[in-house]
């Protein structure tokens, strides 16, 4: 708790000196571009080679430890070998920030998560750089570019279908705040998790506030009377007021919820990738992929090139790679990983993120780096 609130006034102080016109207190902040970072030119694979062979190695830091697969695979293709570092997602944060500070040489390249943070702290100050490679520029969405996106994972909500086995339990996200789901809502602590803290400072953006309101008032029939901001504010005090189950793992958290002959009563905003216990771990569970409002939401996972990269050749290299069928093999087997070249089909039995997208709230990493400190400050009162 000491760190997390130690983060959101570093972040407070950086966003007031990164973002012109912030302060005040105001609601309405001035727009900064989101592209407001270094972009570093792409060359061509035939270029890179020599240059990267000559280098002989690249140091990358990352947040998912299947890097050594993929690892693997580029020193049998080229030659060059891998030195892999598998950190959480603040470490690897705070040990960006210190090399780049300090100007000294450690990662070449890092895969990262927590968008807001990467975006305020790591490519603002320029600790990161962004690279796109140049042979892959019309087959990766420009979305995916700026910054270079690695993948998108998800997170859904996720109950009980042997308990619930006529029809899902619940079908609208405000159900969770009333009694009879009272402390049967199982969520990773945003106190100890980046990406549901982030997901909650989603929901405070006026744009899906505005469709918060709205499912309240077709649920209840009645507007919603605000106590707060605005209904993502309201959303978010209510479903804590009403005894959120905070866990510390998405995996233990889907096997209490997916217990089969207990009769288990609970829903879960989890990630999807852990619904692959269904067959692994014999649990019962389904997807409440028909929630209104929303039925979860996705992040990124960024590929980006370290500003003192002593091996910028091999790094460009190894990202281009990564963002290939062959590089991206060691997570193409997961449904909830999706590549962020489209390319490259999402696992089998899984919907493309193009289908998710339209029921799921996505990161915006300027909106979370600049309202997430506010954020954690409300969710403070009622943890």
């Amino acid at each position: 708790m000491k760190w997390r609130k130690l983060t959101s006034l570093l972040v407070i102080g950086l966003s007031a000196t990164l973002i012109a016109g912030c302060g005040g207190g105001g609601d309405k902040k001035a727009e900064a571009p989101k592209d407001a970072f270094q972009t570093v030119a792409g060359e061509k694979t035939e270029d890179l080679v020599p240059q990267a062979q000559k280098e002989g190695k690249v140091v990358v830091y990352s947040i998912t430890s299947r890097v050594a697969n993929a690892a693997a695979g580029f020193e049998k293709k080229y030659g060059i070998k891998v030195e892999a570092s598998d950190l959480k997602d603040f470490e690897l944060i705070d040990k960006i920030s210190t090399e780049g500070r300090a100007q000294a040489a450690g990662a070449d390249c890092v895969i990262c998560q927590d968008s807001g943070r990467v975006w305020g702290e790591l490519l603002q100050t320029g600790y990161l750089q962004n690279y796109v490679p140049a042979n892959m520029t019309s087959a990766i969405p420009a979305d995916n570019q700026k910054p270079l996106v690695f993948a998108y994972m998800n997170k859904v909500f996720v109950y009980n279908n042997e308990t619930f086995a006529a029809a899902p339990p619940v079908t609208n996200i405000w159900q969770l705040t009333e009694p009879q789901w009272k402390g049967k809502f199982f969520f990773k602590s945003p106190m100890q998790e980046g990406i549901n803290a982030d997901f909650l400072t989603m929901l405070t953006q006026p744009e899906n506030a505005a469709k918060l309101a709205q499912a309240y008032e077709e649920l209840y029939h009645k507007k919603l009377e605000l106590t707060t901001k605005n209904a993502g504010y309201e959303w978010i005090k209510m479903a804590f007021q009403n005894g959120v189950m905070m866990g510390t793992s998405d995996t233990s958290m889907m096997e209490a919820l997916g217990i089969r002959g207990q009769g288990t009563q609970a829903i879960g905003l989890l990630n999807y990738s852990k619904i692959r216990y269904a067959k692994t771990k014999n649990l019962a569970v389904g997807t409440l992929d028909t929630m209104q409002p929303l039925s979860g939401f996705y992040y990124p996972e960024y590929l980006l090139l370290a500003a003192n990269a002593k091996h910028p050749a091999a790094a460009k290299l190894f990202i281009e790679y990564l963002m290939t069928e062959e590089g991206f093999a060691p997570w193409q087997s997961d449904m909830g990983t999706y590549s962020g070249n489209p390319a490259i089909a999402p696992a089998a039995g899984d919907k493309p993120l193009s289908e998710w997208s339209k029921i799921l709230v996505k990161d915006d990493p300027q909106y979370i780096f600049e309202n997430r400190a506010e954020v954690e400050e409300f969710i403070s009162k009622y943890i």
